[in-house]
């Protein structure tokens, strides 16, 4: 896969997408999160590192993972997974199944 964008998402834009797509207009690959606390909570800086780690890298063994990224990552695979950033392969391997990585989100002036 090429690119993926990583956003900040109204609930409301998220129906709005999903409604597009629906009706049969292409969408760009997204991975959105309801809030910025949110998405930095899931994205800290160690998992945006095993995020670069395997970008681009393909279907790829939890030890393989661990032996590129020094440090303990059991926990850290299992959050994005679950938070769906990370993908299994039929045999079970990890996945970050894109080449590039963009973070989109924009902060407003506080009410």
């Amino acid at each position: 896969m090429g690119a993926v964008t990583l956003t900040v998402d109204s609930t409301a834009s998220f129906k709005q997408r999903v409604q597009a797509a629906m009706a049969g207009k292409r969408q760009q690959e997204r991975i959105s999160f309801e809030s910025f606390e949110l998405l930095w909570k899931v994205l800290a800086p160690n998992r945006m590192t095993l995020v670069q780690t395997l970008t681009g890298a393909g279907p790829i063994s939890l030890r393989e993972v661990a032996r590129r990224d020094v440090r303990a990552v059991h926990s850290d695979v299992h959050m994005l997974l679950q938070a769906g950033v990370l993908r299994r392969d039929e045999e079970g391997r990890i996945e970050f199944p894109y080449t590039a990585v963009r973070v989109d989100f924009m902060l407003k002036a506080a009410a």
